[in-house]
């Protein structure tokens, strides 16, 4: 992402984003809005969505905010899961890496929605909420 010209684009333009940005055609392209996020059962994520539950979260289907262009290239997926990472979310049709984790530790979460758009001062997304209960414990 940052470097255009790297050879080994772990995260790169999503393949349909990359007309836009030759034209550089930038407002209204990014994969903007609402999508469903299917979550791997027995991972970190499910059971923090399985845990709030009463928030909405329809597992192992659920809908997050998603603001980007640029996405996990999956032609790197084989070579991070045989080093310990989990994909533990992806879109509906395994095509795009939504979240990954490693198994092993007590809370390495990455996710590509924004969880932010989802939060409130009195009703915090599940996300914070399970990130600051792990920081307790450490």
């Amino acid at each position: 992402e940052a470097n255009p010209n790297t050879k080994h684009a772990v995260i790169h333009v999503m393949p349909h984003q990359e007309e836009y940005l030759k034209k550089r055609q930038y407002g209204g392209t990014i994969r903007l809005g609402a999508w469903p996020t299917k979550i791997k059962k027995g991972t970190l994520l499910w059971s923090i969505y399985h845990t709030h539950k009463n928030k909405n979260y329809d597992l192992p289907l659920i809908y997050e905010r998603h603001r980007h262009r640029y996405e996990f290239n999956n032609s790197f997926r084989a070579a991070f899961e045989k080093n310990g990472v989990v994909f533990s979310a992806t879109s509906p049709d395994d095509q795009l890496v939504e979240a990954f984790e490693l198994a092993n530790h007590p809370f390495f979460l990455g996710v590509q929605y924004h969880p932010e758009f989802k939060s409130r001062p009195l009703s915090p997304h599940p996300i914070f909420l399970a990130f600051l209960e792990a920081c307790k414990k450490v």
